[in-house]
């Protein structure tokens, strides 16, 4: 994520947004595994698991409601499923 001047103007809200973080993703059956705040091109890192890819979207979409960042979403492959992958290359 990067943070919009909105969500730096906004930045002592930033603990209230992470709890909300934490509600929407488990109320649709996600789990917020853990919040990083970077150096470099991003300013945040949220990683999250899902039950499926439109609930990760779903999710999305819902947390980028009050405009605070624009996100960049990776779907991430553990490495059993990616080694599964691997066996059917």
């Amino acid at each position: 994520m990067n943070w919009t001047s909105q969500g730096i103007g906004g930045m002592p809200a930033w603990r209230d947004r992470v709890e909300e973080s934490e509600r929407v993703i488990a109320k649709r059956g996600g789990k917020l595994i853990d919040i990083y705040v970077t150096l470099g091109r991003y300013d945040v890192v949220e990683i999250f698991e899902a039950p499926d890819d439109e609930t990760a979207a779903e999710i999305i979409l819902k947390l980028q409601r009050h405009g605070a960042e624009h996100t960049e979403t990776l779907r991430a492959f553990t490495r059993e499923e990616a080694e599964e992958i691997i066996r059917r290359v």
